[in-house]
Parts: C-alpha cells; sequence; structure tokens
C-alpha cells in the first residue's frame, strides 16, 4: 500500500484556502433501492427534510442530541432555514462539510462532517441518518463511504471519528462494514434523549484505507455497483 500518510505531508503545500474539497458533488454507487449520491444541504431541502425527520422520530430521537422543544416544534419547516444557515456558514469556514444524502435523487439523510481541524491534526468526526423506510439497503453505508473517500483525499484529512451509543447496533454495523477502529467508552459523554449517555468511540485514518478507497471496497464485496 503507498504511504498515504508521506503523500499528504507533500501536499500540504499546494492545498490553498481555508475549505478544501468544498462544495462537492460525490457519487455514484448504486444499491438495491436506487442511485446514491451526496451534495451540499439546500435551503429548498426544508420539506422533505421535516417530512423524514418527523416521521422517524422513533427511529432518530434515541441518538439525538437532546435540545429545547417538542421533536415535532425542532424538525418543522420553519425551523429548517435556521439550521441550514448554520451548516452553511460552517462550510463556508471550513469547520464543517454538511451533504445530503440523496437516492434517485430524492433527499434520504444526511451525512456531516463536523468540527474540521486542518494542520497538524487534520482530524474531523462523521455523524449521519437515514431515511428508516430505507434502512437496512446500504444507503448509509455507501454514502459514508463516498463521504470518507472524499475527506481522505480532496479535503486532506488524516482522522476521521465517530461516536455511537453502544446501544446503536446499526450505527456501529455502519463504522464496522468500514473499518473503523473501536477505540473506547466516552462514559457520560453527551446529553442525548434526555440524559447523558456512554458513547463508544470509533476512529479510521488515511492510512487503513483499502486500495482504491471505501467506495471501491463495498463494489470489491458486491454491496454496490458504480453508478
Amino acid at each position: 500500500m503507498p504511504d498515504r500518510a508521506a503523500e499528504m505531508a507533500h501536499a500540504y503545500p499546494a492545498r490553498g484556502g481555508r475549505r478544501p474539497g468544498w462544495p462537492a458533488r460525490l457519487g455514484a454507487l448504486r444499491v438495491i433501492v436506487g442511485r446514491v449520491e451526496l451534495r451540499p444541504v439546500r435551503l429548498l431541502d426544508g420539506a422533505a427534510w421535516s417530512k423524514i425527520r418527523i416521521r422517524d422520530e422513533y427511529h432518530l430521537a434515541p441518538w439525538e442530541p437532546s435540545a429545547p422543544g417538542t421533536w415535532a416544534q425542532r424538525h418543522s419547516v420553519a425551523e429548517w432555514p435556521g439550521r441550514w444557515a448554520m451548516l452553511r456558514s460552517a462550510a463556508r469556514r471550513g469547520a464543517a462539510l454538511p451533504f445530503a444524502i440523496t437516492v434517485d435523487g430524492r433527499l434520504a439523510g444526511h451525512v456531516l462532517v463536523g468540527n474540521v481541524v486542518r494542520e497538524p491534526l487534520l482530524s474531523a468526526y462523521v455523524g449521519y441518518w437515514c431515511d428508516s423506510r430505507i434502512n437496512g439497503a446500504g444507503v448509509t453505508t455507501a454514502a459514508v463511504a463516498l463521504v470518507l473517500d472524499h475527506c481522505f483525499t480532496a479535503v486532506g484529512l488524516h482522522r476521521i471519528e465517530a461516536t455511537v451509543r453502544p446501544e446503536n447496533g446499526a450505527s456501529m454495523r455502519v463504522l464496522e462494514k468500514l473499518g473503523f477502529r473501536r477505540e473506547g467508552l466516552f462514559t457520560r459523554y453527551l446529553d442525548v434523549d434526555g440524559a447523558w449517555r456512554d458513547h463508544l468511540c470509533y476512529a479510521l485514518t488515511v492510512e487503513e484505507l483499502p486500495a482504491g478507497g471505501l467506495a471501491a471496497q463495498l463494489v470489491a464485496r458486491g454491496r454496490a455497483e458504480r453508478g
């Protein structure tokens, strides 16, 4: 395998600006339910975002940070412009990469790369959610694979972390299929669903990428197809 750490070190001088690799459109990978692509979140996503989030409260609320107001209030169409503005601002500062997941062109979820720190750490975290109607169809795994490949190449990151509640088996399976290592337990780490919850810490560094990247590995294993 090539020495990717050395390659990145040599690439630092050529990578200008605060937000390398953004904005971007990624994909496509085809899974059983359709064509998975990623694009920046849009102001016009509000109605589709609200519909999915409110319908999926039962599936999403146990893993979401606590916040004031009811779930329906926090995910109304009227809430989206403010959320979108914050995400766009963070992306413009180079602090985040807020991607919308689409399946056959329709909004199906989000992948957020947040807390982006440039040299010398070159690190970030990744979080994600997906429409419950297509859970288990490989959409989230394909979407996160595409985003990670982008982060380790065009964005120039070295390490990406993810934290997940030990009870969230579906999210852990996504991370483990993509080669994340479990590094430890963060006790009472985050206020989620009304209480301070333990979270497992997972991480992946550029040296651990398979040859050709994570999306190529999914294709080679028969979990997705190109285009």
